[in-house]
């Protein structure tokens, strides 16, 4: 009678995961097409940059302590609702997976360590919370929305990168398939990093949001993809064209230079003819 109970409780389980994971995600496959529900995670990861902070507490805090863990790096602010939102999921999940899985909480545009401290406390944090400076936030892209999360597997490299609110669920499944844990139904693919995780390689994309090149032939695509990559956009990101398109979508300047860039490769302008040279005057006699 147990057997037969966990059984079925095990089948309501994986039930209950696919179907939120079909619900809830739009990364994972729509189940109109039902199509089996998947997680991605990069193809050659790149390894985390570390870095030395100290905690809340007063101990250090780096990601070379963590090695050997799934380690969820989570960017976030005492004032971000999101972030707030998302902090007891984060708490269970440490609790959940304990010496497997290190949590750590990165502190960005806030730097009143008594409020963050009180926070932590009320909020029952049981990871290490530090205060990342602009340094550390550079290194991770610039931290464009919070919360953004960096998942790590456990020799330290970045294999999938999250902004926003998200259902704990997604980060439970990836974590778990770190762990080599069950999954249940879900299917992991990899994907090339072309600088949705790290800006710099934007130089592998082939495409960049906003950005329109059906127009070009192969040859002209990569000339202007080139040029992306060469250029600075003038907003003061201080990225390249095609890293700033990543960072960020909104922006227009980055927008017209690279509509500009295309546009001259498209309709290239008639180079201007040298005026004829003047006939060379006779000798006089």
């Amino acid at each position: 009678m147990t057997t037969m109970r966990r059984a079925i409780q095990a089948g309501f389980v994986l039930f209950l995961v696919t179907s939120l994971l079909l619900c809830c995600f739009p990364s994972f496959a729509a189940a109109q097409d039902q199509q089996q529900p998947t997680i991605r995670f990069v193809r050659n990861p790149d390894l985390a940059p570390d870095f030395k902070l100290t905690s809340l507490d007063g101990k250090p805090v780096t990601l070379a302590g963590s090695r050997g863990k799934v380690t969820l790096l989570n960017f976030w602010a005492t004032w971000c609702g999101p972030c707030r939102a998302e902090i007891p999921d984060l708490v269970d999940l440490q609790n959940k997976y304990k010496e497997r899985l290190q949590i750590l909480g990165l502190v960005v545009d806030d730097e009143d360590q008594d409020a963050i401290k009180e926070f932590a406390e009320r909020f029952g944090i049981n990871y290490p919370v530090a205060i990342a400076g602009d340094d550390v936030r550079f290194q991770y892209g610039g931290i464009a929305a919070l919360p953004t999360s960096f998942v790590l597997n456990a020799e330290g490299r970045i294999v999938q990168k999250h902004e926003g609110l998200r259902d704990p669920l997604l980060y439970e499944t990836e974590i778990r398939s770190l762990l080599g844990l069950p999954i249940g139904n879900i299917k992991v693919e990899t994907f090339d990093d072309t600088g949705q995780i790290f800006l710099k390689n934007a130089e592998r994309a082939s495409e960049l949001p906003g950005v329109d090149l059906s127009k070009l032939t192969p040859e002209q695509k990569v000339v202007a993809l080139h040029k992306f990559n060469a250029e600075t956009c003038a907003c003061g990101c201080k990225y390249t064209l095609a890293q700033c398109r990543i960072y960020d979508r909104n922006c227009q300047i980055s927008k017209t230079a690279t509509a500009k860039i295309v546009a001259g490769l498209v309709h290239p302008t008639p180079a201007k003819s040298e005026p004829a040279a003047p006939p060379p005057k006779e000798k006089e006699k």
